[in-house]
């Protein structure tokens, strides 16, 4: 350990001493050094939160029994008390981490830690715990906030948020503390520290591979976001957040399975960059994070006719009806930059369009055969994979809820039929609604509001919103053909 500190010491007078040389002694140096580290960690600490996670009680299911004597000494089973989860000595099924973003109790956390049917409890430093349920959730970013249950908790002045940084200003060598431990935050009071350097900021996730996608890369870390570090990151750490020697989150830390290329000394954190920022936005209004999509399939990288690489990815297929075919995007072109930010292959492309909101027009860098030109793209919606929580969506409309059909996997087995990028489809229809009885399912693809064209739910509200009465919507079935349905008033 006095040989570890004393080289990264010697790393760090190397940073501090530079331009100033005799300034100070190098003890004096070193003090100075440690003195940042402590103030960062006290700036930090108190925004840390332990998470338990209880897997909620079955039907059926049976309170634990222990052998007690009765009055005249005989032993028999007595029924105990389910003990409280919010019992510092209570043992949950599973811990992880989370930072204060607002004051009240608003947590963030890694969306993975979620599971169905479970309940959640939040434990702070010399605060009371409090029960917590998700107000959103995004797999994609593999982020989540959590809110009381019962509104803002009491002493919300303690509650302090965590200061958020630039990850994007992060380089190589850097010195960051990991403040994790839920363990020691739960029975201590207070997160476990420890230091190290940024080794890495585009490690890529490794491949999950399932049924619903073979790839296996339905996060945006499987495409090269993630900080590595040698910080102590410990399992049950997911939430931790990753500091910069201003108390600030840089990143957050993020479970990686192990596998070749991943040290298991290594630890591995979201950034908080643009595209996270973006995220929490989202997430803490319970709203759902959306990502953009062009509406093309990707190829490999460019290649010269000499066959050496060059930067860029190629585009494979243009999809019929969606934004790039649209505005001029072919097969076989070559897309070098996305709003002046060069991309060097298709995993690059994906990260710079999710930093964008959706009907952003993204300028595109392209080589043509022998040509470059220019192109502006508006983005419609990417599907994501995985499980979202989303608690404010907007209120349905005789019994439906509609989305970018794009986004819905339901539709997709149409899109060979009909142009996806024409109609919306339906997510959801609640049962006996007028919606239901005029044969409206999930899945049903929405293309006429009366006579009115509508492709995105923003123009499916502004066309329903002042009817009255019975409305005809046209509708498409799996082979490609419409039809009307009338869907009557309700009231």
């Amino acid at each position: 350990m006095l040989r570890t500190f004393f080289v990264l010491g010697c790393g760090w007078l190397a940073v501090v001493g530079a331009g100033r040389a005799g300034a100070q002694t190098p003890s004096a140096d070193l003090a100075t050094i440690q003195r940042a580290v402590v103030e960062a960690i006290a700036r930090a600490e108190k925004s840390v939160v332990a998470i338990a996670r209880v897997q909620r009680e079955r039907p059926g299911q049976r309170a634990p029994l222990e052998p007690r004597p009765d009055p005249f000494g005989n032993r028999r089973a007595a029924v105990l008390p389910p003990p409280r989860p919010t019992d510092p000595d209570f043992i949950p099924d599973d811990l992880a981490v989370g930072v204060v973003i607002e004051r009240g109790g608003l947590v963030l956390t890694a969306a993975h830690v979620l599971a169905e049917e479970s309940d959640y409890y939040v434990t702070a430093a010399r605060r009371p715990a409090f029960q917590a349920k998700v107000l959103a959730a995004d797999p994609r970013s593999d982020l989540a906030v959590l809110a009381p249950i019962e509104g803002p908790v009491a002493g919300s002045g303690e509650w302090v948020p965590m200061a958020l940084g630039n990850a994007d200003a992060l380089q190589k060598g850097e010195f960051v503390v990991a403040l994790g431990n839920p363990y020691a935050i739960r029975r201590e009071g207070q997160p476990s520290a420890s230091w190290g350097v940024v080794a890495n900021l585009a490690r890529k996730a490794p491949p999950t591979p399932d049924e619903e996608d073979p790839i296996g890369k339905s996060t945006l870390h499987h495409f090269g976001t993630l900080i590595e570090t040698d910080a102590r990151l410990n399992m049950d750490s997911s939430g931790s957040p990753l500091i910069n020697l201003k108390g600030e989150m840089v990143g957050m830390a993020t479970a990686i399975p192990s596998v070749v290329g991943f040290q298991a000394s290594a630890g591995y954190a979201i950034p908080v960059d643009a595209t996270f920022r973006r995220a929490l936005d989202a997430l803490r209004q319970g709203r759902e994070v959306e990502y953009g999509f062009l509406g093309i399939q990707l190829g490999g990288a460019g290649r010269s006719d000499a066959g050496g690489a060059t930067p860029g990815t190629r585009v494979e297929r243009v999809i019929p009806g969606l934004p790039a075919a649209r505005h001029g995007l072919k097969s076989g072109d070559v897309i070098l930059a996305v709003n002046g930010v060069a991309v060097r292959d298709s995993d690059e492309l994906v990260r710079q369009l999710s930093k964008y909101p959706l009907e952003t027009a993204v300028k595109l860098a392209l080589r043509r055969g022998d040509r470059q030109l220019d192109l502006e793209v508006p983005l419609t919606k990417l599907r994501v994979r995985g499980r979202r929580v989303v608690t404010a969506e907007d209120p349905p409309w005789r019994g439906l809820r509609v989305d970018y059909a794009t986004a819905v996997q339901e539709v997709y087995s149409t899109a060979a039929n009909f142009p996806l990028g024409e109609a919306l489809a339906v997510t959801e229809v609640e049962k006996d609604s007028p919606a239901w009885e005029a044969g409206l399912r999930p899945g049903s693809l929405i293309t006429h509001v009366e006579r009115s064209p509508v492709r995105t739910p923003k123009q499916f509200r502004q066309a329903v919103a002042a009817k009255t009465g019975p409305v005809s919507i046209r509708v498409v079935g799996e082979g490609g053909e419409s039809a009307e349905r009338t869907i009557r008033d309700g009231k």
